[in-house]
């Protein structure tokens, strides 16, 4: 009985301590601007406390946040992931201008429907697409860092 309570409790303890902390909530929307444009919206709601970096932040410092998109036939990308404007502070720790976002965060893209998409047999209510991609980025506080955190995103587009 002792061995399989203690079988128990390093399973649970291997799980607990594999699970890594995202002080991020994140969502993701997406709005029809025309007939074969659309625009893709990620929000991040920060907790209390902490921030992330900037697409733009430069290299040398934290890790920025990134976007990788997969990779489809259906749309294309219309120039770069846009943001708000951030906070700038000099980080003493990294010896450069920080560029961040406290609290939320809503980044945009801008995606092109190709002419494969709109040209698609199936019937009208039926046809969508799929933005997929992952969002890599780190967050802080004053005191410390998460290791680089993914998250993965898959966003509906319908016709």
């Amino acid at each position: 009985m002792r061995v399989l309570i203690a079988i128990g409790f390093l399973l649970f303890v291997s799980v607990a301590k594999s699970q890594i902390y995202s002080p991020l909530k994140w969502s993701c929307a997406v709005k029809k601007i025309g007939k074969d444009e659309a625009i893709i919206y990620v929000k991040g709601v920060i907790s209390d406390g902490w921030h992330i970096y900037s697409v733009d932040q430069p290299n040398g410092g934290p890790l920025k946040t990134n976007f990788t998109f997969s990779p489809s036939a259906e749309y294309s990308l219309i120039g770069k992931v846009k943001e708000p404007a951030p906070m700038v502070e000099f980080a003493e720790v990294f010896k450069i201008q920080v560029f961040y976002f406290k609290d939320s965060v809503v980044f945009e893209q801008k995606v092109k429907l190709t002419s494969m998409f709109r040209r698609t047999s199936l019937p009208k209510g039926a046809r969508e697409i799929v933005v997929k991609g992952k969002i890599d980025y780190m967050a802080c506080t004053e005191e410390r860092c998460t290791p680089p955190l993914e998250m993965k995103f898959s966003i509906p587009i319908k016709r």
